[in-house]
């Protein structure tokens, strides 16, 4: 069984334009940018809606003990209705020292919630999503 969420045709620039408000649209922006420029990959819009996609930076193939297989990116965000969510697809289990300095925010697995650029030390948030991708080349090499 592969992964429900699949790249799409849309496009990541009507993506960001299409977020109303400023500042989350500012914050976007900045949040593309710099996963653009960390990840040296274009942009894609995983799924088949504006409104519930998540723009991905890279991709890798994996396989599962269970022989579930599927593709995904390596990075990406996704503008949603309370926060900006960041994915850091290898999850926080190494990243206690730069969680404690980036600033406010909710995690899931894989997930850092931001409501805000400025609640949180961009740098650190670039040195987290660095690292992530570093993670990812690691385990998956292209």
């Amino acid at each position: 069984m592969a992964n429900k969420t699949q790249p799409s045709d849309l496009n990541p620039s009507a993506y960001l334009d299409a977020i109303e408000s400023p500042q989350r649209q500012a914050d976007c922006r900045q949040i593309h940018a710099m996963m653009e420029r960390l990840s040296g990959e274009a942009p894609k819009i995983w799924g088949n809606s504006l409104k519930s996609a998540i723009v991905g930076f890279g991709d890798y193939h994996y396989v599962y003990e269970s022989g579930r297989e599927g593709d995904f990116f390596r990075t990406g965000y996704a503008n949603r209705s309370a926060s900006i969510s960041v994915y850091i697809i290898p999850g926080y289990e190494d990243f206690s020292d730069e969680l404690a300095r980036l600033g406010s925010y909710k995690k899931g697995k894989s997930c850092l919630y931001i409501k805000r650029l400025s609640d949180v030390d961009v740098d650190v948030l670039e040195e987290i999503i660095g690292k992530g991708l570093a993670i990812m080349a690691e385990r998956y090499p292209a």
